[in-house]
């Protein structure tokens, strides 16, 4: 095992894939000599030269469109968007191209591109660089998608998002990207709240996309969350003393409703939590399958936590975050119902 904050196995992951497969190169804005806005890529571009760590132009449906290209012909592209905010543009190409080539072809193309993206705010990052678009790629046809909650799963998810031969958006909250955090904000820590930091092994390793974790068993409430707000409502469950079961569900798409379900249906209350707006947000798509698979084990309604409707706020940030205690209000809430 080694010790590695998310940057640093995210980085470990693609070192690996390069190593081991000569079609896997990693492409975006600045990946290459400068090794990533966030320091993702640093080193790759040294070690493997200028062919497998592309610097690519600021025109992001031309880097998908290009990653396709290189996909339908034998490679393995892993493009990285240099902020979620930034994927709007090549919208088109990775849903009605990227996502449909496979099923538009009957199955002879398939392009494996896995399109990774920082995502979510915490970082003072203002409207264009804190959004979380994922419900929009959970909605398209053809595509997984991932946001995983500390280092292990990330290494393991992106290995495994690389081999895939089907399309993969890979978020990566980069509120978290460095280490823990205490409580809603960042502060030092030593640890996370479930996963030690830096217990990553320095090898090889996959998890298989679309399994949860179950990251605290609980019998009274169920929650649900992903990405940051894991953390966030770890915290809110040891603050409240509650006897809550807390799911990471790692993947979006595929979706592990086995554990969901199995979850709701044994404690019969639900809290879903997300960072991203709530309107159409991908919480609404949990509640819905869990209304309609556990209806008759359900207790109470099932409660969101989530972020406002509103573009994100630069001066608000913090207030915008699903905090603690909007997270211990919704459990108490839906414990005190009948």
């Amino acid at each position: 095992m080694a010790k590695m904050n998310m940057i640093q196995a995210l980085n470990s992951a693609m070192d690996i894939c390069m190593n081991r497969d000569p079609n896997v190169l990693v492409m975006g804005q600045d990946v290459g000599y400068f090794g990533g806005v966030f320091r993702c890529t640093a080193g790759l571009y040294q070690k493997y030269g200028a062919h497998r760590a592309l610097d690519m132009p600021i025109a992001e449906g031309g880097i998908v469109a290009t990653a396709i290209g290189m996909g339908v012909n034998g490679l393995r592209p892993v493009v990285e968007i240099q902020f979620a905010d930034y994927i709007y543009p090549a919208v088109d190409q990775i849903v009605s191209e990227l996502a449909r080539l496979r099923h538009r072809s009957g199955g002879e193309f398939f392009a494996p591109v896995t399109i990774r993206a920082p995502c979510g705010g915490g970082i003072r990052g203002g409207q264009t660089h804190s959004q979380s678009p994922e419900a929009i790629f959970t909605h398209a046809c053809g595509l997984k998608t991932v946001m995983p909650s500390n280092p292990y799963d990330a290494k393991g998810l992106l290995i495994a998002a690389i081999e895939d031969d089907d399309p993969v958006i890979f978020f990566e909250p980069k509120r978290i990207y460095n280490g823990p955090f205490d409580g809603d904000h960042l502060k030092p820590a030593t640890g996370w709240a479930s996963h030690p930091l830096g217990e990553v092994p320095e090898g090889y390793y996959t998890l298989e996309l679309g399994k949860a974790s179950i990251v605290k068993a609980g019998n009274a409430v169920t929650v649900i969350s992903y990405g940051n707000m894991v953390h966030v409502a770890e915290a809110a469950i040891k603050a409240s003393g509650l006897d809550a079961e807390l799911i990471d569900l790692r993947t979006l798409l595929p979706l592990d409703t086995d554990c969901i379900e199995k979850s709701v249906q044994k404690t019969g209350r639900c809290v879903v939590i997300h960072e991203a707006t709530r309107t159409s947000g991908f919480g609404a798509e949990i509640v819905s399958q869990i209304q309609e698979a556990c209806f008759w084990h359900l207790k109470a309604p099932i409660g969101r936590v989530t972020g406002w409707d509103t573009p994100y706020p630069h001066a608000f940030e913090w207030e915008y975050f699903p905090s603690q205690a909007r997270i211990i209000e919704a459990l108490q809430r839906t414990l005190e119902c009948e």
